[in-house]
């Protein structure tokens, strides 16, 4: 599916400012996404994954500000390109799905106006707009869409507004769709939906995504590469099926015995002890070790690089070489059929 590289991250850093120092919520992340690919960001809430997502379209405000690093669309850096030079690429070039659809629509304006003020292409008069607008909601799955247009948020019901959401994310046909949490808050028979639904929409537009995540059974579901964020920092990195066979980072293993089993009936459910760190006060190693069962004397000294383990395998983790062999495939097929984590 995947073919030229579409975007790539080069050691990207999001501060935001408190009141006395900067707090590093995206610390050098680095990643690379291909055409057609549907790349996941996953980890706990508080990680920096919509923060990274938002920082890809310059869309990080105050007291949050872009400070270092390169993200390269098709070879150009846009964080070289002026304000103008972003509205262009913004929604046309690279859509949005925002995490929260009911703050995110607009209360006061129809689904149908909020559609047709993403329409870029000059020239289009009011009925063209209507007409495609109309469209792309057929195209989201909504029904009686012409009807659905003079709608406002509330008179939708949650999928339906994360519906919209997606009707006007696409409404420019963008090259690269950025899913902020699009299934969060859904009932499992509305999250299918949109799973599937966007699996459709990735192979009738041609567009690579980046799906920001905490849920291992949607990721399981739809991604190609997936890259496990902690504390503003990349700990794993690798294509799907080497990430849920062979995790070769504690936080990654953590993560993966979270998942509910069908095979596992009556135990207690695992969960990773302690919560993430306050970014304010980060700990001198590793910033898993303090919650890490497997953590060492040098794990809260010094903190690992994000190393090759094998190609295309990437982990930070000072006790790699022997990650890989505490948990079995066939557990981690059991419990990725089995259900779905919040983590």
């Amino acid at each position: 599916m995947a073919g030229s590289v579409l975007l790539e991250v080069k050691d990207l850093h999001t501060d935001f400012a408190s009141e006395d120092k900067n707090v590093h919520a995206v610390n050098g992340v680095s990643f690379s996404i291909m055409e057609g690919e549907i790349f996941g960001l996953i980890g706990e809430s508080g990680c920096g994954k919509s923060v990274t997502c938002r920082s890809l379209i310059r869309l990080v405000k105050k007291p949050g500000k872009i400070v270092g690093g390169q993200i390269l669309y098709q070879g150009k850096n846009i964080l070289e390109c002026s304000e103008k030079e972003m509205q262009k690429i913004r929604g046309k070039e690279i859509g949005i799905i925002f995490q929260e659809p009911m703050t995110t629509l607009n209360p006061v304006l129809t689904i149908g106006q909020q559609l047709m003020e993403s329409f870029k292409e000059p020239g289009m008069t009011r009925k063209e707009k209507k007409t495609r607008a109309a469209q792309m909601l057929r195209l989201v799955g909504i029904p009686s869409p012409e009807e659905r247009l003079d709608s406002y948020a509330h008179e939708f019901s949650g999928g339906m507004r994360q519906r919209a959401m997606i009707a006007i994310a696409l409404a420019s046909r963008p090259h690269l769709l950025l899913a902020d949490e699009p299934t969060t808050a859904l009932d499992v028979t509305v999250q299918d939906q949109i799973i599937r639904l966007l699996l459709r929409l990735r192979e009738e537009l041609k567009m690579s995504m980046v799906l920001v995540t905490h849920d291992l059974g949607v990721v399981s579901m739809m991604c190609d590469h997936i890259a496990v964020m902690y504390a503003g920092v990349i700990m794993e990195s690798a294509d799907a099926g080497t990430i849920f066979k062979r995790p070769a980072n504690p936080y990654t293993y953590g993560l993966m015995r979270s998942i509910p089993s069908l095979e596992k009936k009556g135990g207690e459910l695992y969960s990773i002890e302690g919560a993430p760190p306050d970014l304010d006060h980060m700990p001198e190693g590793c910033p898993f070790a303090p919650r890490c069962e497997f953590c060492e004397e040098i794990c809260r000294k010094s903190i690992p690089e994000l190393a090759e383990t094998e190609p295309g395998h990437f982990t930070r983790c000072h006790r790699a070489e022997c990650m890989g062999s505490l948990l079995a495939d066939s557990f981690l097929a059991d419990t990725v059929k089995g259900g779905t984590s919040d983590v």
